[in-house]
């Protein structure tokens, strides 16, 4: 299949023909404060229009009306409706920035960076950002090339998606020198992996990816470092990456070259509905991609309208087995963009997620979750249970809480708890069980957050008392 990128500008005349029934302008409308991206493979041979609107694969990568409270709807048809009745004066370029303009202003209230990820886990050695990396948990480091700030195809529910809306200004997050990711790599040996991330850093030639990966190679500076992480959607969106383009040999050899370096590849591949997983050219991709010595682990979060069903997660996690790959994360939708549009609440979620794990076989169990990924870790629901009331009277529910990972990782080691609260989204929406105001590990973070000097948790030394300094 030949590339070609469908834009915004596609959706009238597509809907036009595909799904008429359907108000094409109110899609629209919603593709002017959210991005779209989209392309053949997925509008072709993934989405099932005679289901449109309710198919999860078009749910997953068409932004819904829905998606806008009714005022913020009313506001950018309003928008849309100016720039059709302006006058011949009025250039096109002038009718496009005012619709811009006026998605700009709804986005903004739509929390664009959630959990701190550019104010707290940013490091700061000798009080300088280094551009485009992140260093939240103390293993862990992620870097966002330049070149890798865009997708294939963009899904509705993305919690990143101010990396696409707002392109060259300060709401996108990248950084495009190498040397600084390797030197910084180079001086912190706690760091065991690095995830390079997006975006889609699969959108880059292998050459533009063999530029950020070589100097971690026989390096060295670099031999505590165990992993080479790439986060994509490409298996998904499009496995043609890895058979029938032009650069699918030169990036399959690479992965081997690196794996041959001493170092794995891991593919952390986000897929979002088992009908993702059913096509010959995905299925032959992963394949390809296996035969090089690279693993494949999976994750996504649970959407609702999309795959908030035990048997859509069982689905998917035995085909993922299936086909080699390891199960690795069911996430909660984060409080981001159109939050309230695609949440679960955390007890369905729960429930949704040992029903699934119940269902699937041995192998297919190895997924964690279901995990908030906050700004003071990953936290999983771990349980919920029915104890004696405080009061004595009765019994009361509880939310049995954990960090999978944990800005300290000492907080990994304490289990938690919080009330039951049966329309709760996310942790913010959680109070305490069993008295208090706060939970154990908020004092900490809040002096953390307060420091100037700390910089990111995940450079700090947490084995050592605190400096006064």
């Amino acid at each position: 299949m030949k590339w070609e990128l469908y834009s915004k500008n596609i959706i009238k005349p597509l809907l036009a023909a595909r799904a008429p029934h359907l108000n094409a302008r109110h899609y629209d409308a919603a593709a002017s404060v959210f991005p779209f991206r989209n392309n053949p493979y997925v509008v072709n041979k993934l989405i099932n229009w005679s289901d449109v609107p309710n198919d999860p694969i078009f749910r997953l990568t068409f932004p819904n009306p829905n998606m806008l409270k009714p005022e913020q709807l009313a506001s950018m048809m309003s928008a849309i409706d100016t720039t059709e009745m302006a006058t011949e004066d009025i250039s096109e370029r002038m009718k496009r920035n005012y619709i811009v303009e006026s998605g700009k202003l709804i986005r903004e209230g739509l929390n664009p960076h959630p959990a701190g990820q550019k104010e707290e886990n940013v490091p700061k050695p000798e009080g300088r950002d280094v551009l485009g990396c992140q260093h939240k948990y103390s293993q862990t480091v992620l870097f966002f090339p330049a070149e890798g700030q865009f997708c294939h195809a963009y899904c509705t529910y993305c919690f990143r998606w101010a990396q696409f809306t707002d392109v060259g200004s300060k709401q996108q997050f990248k950084g495009k020198v190498p040397q600084l990711l390797m030197e910084y790599v180079a001086q912190h040996p706690q760091v065991r992996d690095v995830l390079f991330t997006g975006g889609d850093p699969m959108v880059m030639k292998t050459e533009m990816i063999r530029a950020y990966v070589n100097p971690l190679l026989n390096n060295p500076a670099t031999s505590h470092l165990d992993t080479i992480r790439i986060g994509t959607k490409s298996l998904a969106y499009w496995p043609y990456r890895f058979t029938t383009d032009k650069d699918a040999t030169a990036t399959l050899n690479y992965f081997e070259e690196i794996v041959k370096s001493g170092k794995q590849v891991a593919i952390q591949a986000h897929f979002t509905h088992p009908r993702e997983l059913g096509t010959l050219e995905v299925q032959e991709a992963m394949r390809l991609i296996r035969m090089t010595g690279a693993n494949i682990r999976t994750q996504s979060p649970l959407i609702r309208g999309i795959n908030d069903s035990a048997e859509v997660w069982t689905e998917m996690w035995n085909k993922q087995t299936k086909l080699g790959a390891f199960p690795y994360y069911m996430f909660i939708e984060r409080d981001t963009g159109a939050h309230d549009y695609f949440s679960v609440p955390l007890p369905r979620a729960y429930d949704i997620f040992t029903d699934a794990q119940a269902a699937a076989s041995g192998l297919a169990r190895t997924a964690r979750g279901p995990s908030m990924s906050a700004g003071p870790g990953k936290i999983a629901i771990e349980g919920i249970s029915e104890i004696p009331a405080e009061d004595g009277k009765g019994m009361q529910k509880v939310f049995n809480l954990k960090f999978l990972q944990a800005r300290n990782p000492a907080w990994t080691k304490v289990p938690f708890y919080a009330k039951f609260d049966p329309e709760a989204t996310w942790l913010s929406d959680l109070k305490p069980a069993f008295g208090g105001d706060k939970f154990f590990f908020e004092k900490e973070y809040e002096e953390h957050i307060k420091s100037d000097s700390s910089g990111s948790s995940g450079q700090m030394d947490f084995s050592k008392p605190p400096s006064c300094g």
